[in-house]
């Protein structure tokens, strides 16, 4: 992928990229590991006989215990816990519900076997909600700071990993930029 490239004008204007082919197997499958989380998650969610007759979720009070889940599903509050407990019930399930939406819109406007990519407003928002995801979750699982070098060891486990992550952000950047474009 070189970028993302703007297409036509006004209501009409798109976002363009081409995806290759190991490109898209790697995005689909990062997105797709978010998912199984997020799912995982979601399972979770303790049985609630007042949410079934109002219609309303409640998700779990407490915050997931896995790291890079509670990257993607961070506490409400940190001052308060009783708060953070609290909202976290409350607004979890929607917080997963537009996760799982936006990681969609990825899965559908992205071919399967690469090639090219065009995308509306909204659906370049999308991407970006889901791109930032996955680079969330990537980011705590190879213990990415800002103190991270560039290239790692060969022989350091994440060497392999940092260059994905390296290309999600180019690729994030890239839509951003362009996103910016279109206001």
């Amino acid at each position: 992928m070189n970028g993302w490239k703007r297409s036509g004008r006004g209501a009409k204007a798109r976002l363009v990229a081409t995806m290759e082919v190991q490109e898209a197997a790697v995005l689909r499958g990062l997105i797709g590991e978010v998912r199984q989380m997020l799912a995982a998650r979601t399972a979770e969610n303790p049985a609630d006989e007042l949410g079934e007759l109002t219609g309303m979720r409640i998700g779990p009070s407490a915050g997931p215990e896995d790291r890079v889940l509670a990257r993607l599903l961070p506490d409400f509050s940190r001052d308060d816990a009783n708060l953070s407990a609290a909202l976290r019930s409350l607004h979890e399930p929607a917080l997963i519900e537009a996760k799982e939406a936006a990681s969609a819109v990825v899965l559908e406007t992205l071919p399967e076997h690469g090639g090219r990519v065009e995308l509306t407003v909204e659906q370049a928002d999308a991407w970006l909600a889901a791109l930032n995801d996955v680079r969330l979750a990537l980011g705590t699982a190879l213990d990415v700071t800002e103190d991270l070098p560039e290239e790692l060891p060969p022989d350091d486990a994440r060497s392999a990993h940092l260059g994905v992550y390296q290309w999600l952000t180019f690729v994030q950047d890239a839509l951003v930029q362009s996103r910016m474009q279109l206001r």
